[in-house]
């Protein structure tokens, strides 16, 4: 009789366990696909902007998520199968992915951690050059394309103030037609406008600098609230995962 009512209480405690983790699986896939949409959507609508950090940190942080989000995904589905069908060796397989997502995320996290330090640095020595040097240079479409978006976007007007553009390579050139900024800067634009610097035509006082970096850093704190968070609700995944192949092991054939 203690026999059967060890085993009975075994098999329940399975049960509990493989429906725990069928509904942890559930809400996992739903998060895999929520880190995936993150990291996609920082580089499908805020790309324009990775072409302006010399550093590819930023957008290395948002690939991982992505990668980790589809990862997450398939897990989700394997780790159902695994549950259900009671196959220890699918649920082997089931822990060292998720113990590979754990790793990606909390990585994604430290790296958007670290770059939020490094970040300010970085633009104060690199983004005035990027601006003036790369603006409207052959090749460089995408960099024009960013500015042009940025100072638009923020409403601001080179790196630091309008001044910077007079160190621009393109400014300098006689493809600027006499402008002393990009159209861009121009609160209304129309053609030639940035040839006027007056205060009432483009946005004279505001640089573009301390926009995109609390801008990046806003964006930082996201990728790495979201990684970490789901490599924290991951370690409860491998807690169900250890428990129901240890209970799988002990019940009889």
């Amino acid at each position: 009789k203690m026999r059967e009512y060890t085993e009975k209480k075994e098999t329940c405690g399975t049960i509990c366990l493989k429906y725990l983790l069928f509904i942890f699986n559930f809400f996992f896939w739903l998060a895999g696909g929520a880190v995936m949409a993150v990291g996609a959507w920082t580089l499908a609508k805020k790309s324009d902007y990775i072409s302006l950090l010399s550093s590819s940190t930023y957008s290395a942080t948002a690939y991982i998520l992505v990668v980790a989000g589809v990862v997450v995904m398939v897990t989700g589905i394997l780790g159902c199968c695994a549950t259900f069908k009671e196959r220890r060796n699918l649920l082997r397989v089931y822990f060292i992915l998720l113990l590979c997502i754990f790793l990606l995320e909390i990585i994604a996290g430290i790296l958007a951690y670290i770059y939020y330090q490094q970040l300010s640095t970085e633009l104060k020595q690199n983004l005035k050059n990027t601006m003036t040097q790369k603006y409207r240079k052959v090749g460089e479409e995408r960099v024009t394309s960013a500015v042009d978006k940025l100072q638009q976007e923020f409403k601001c007007c080179g790196s630091n103030n309008y001044t910077d553009w007079a160190d621009s390579m393109w400014i300098k050139s006689s493809e600027a037609s006499g402008r002393k900024v990009p159209d861009s800067c121009c609160k209304t634009i129309t053609d030639l406008c940035g040839r006027r610097d007056h205060p009432s035509n483009i946005y004279k006082e505001n640089g573009c600098i301390t926009k995109l970096e609390n801008f990046i850093q806003e964006h930082l704190k996201i990728i790495g609230i979201v990684g970490i968070s789901i490599a924290c609700v991951q370690i409860f995944g491998m807690i169900f995962t250890c428990c129901l192949y240890r209970s799988l092991k002990q019940e009889p054939y």
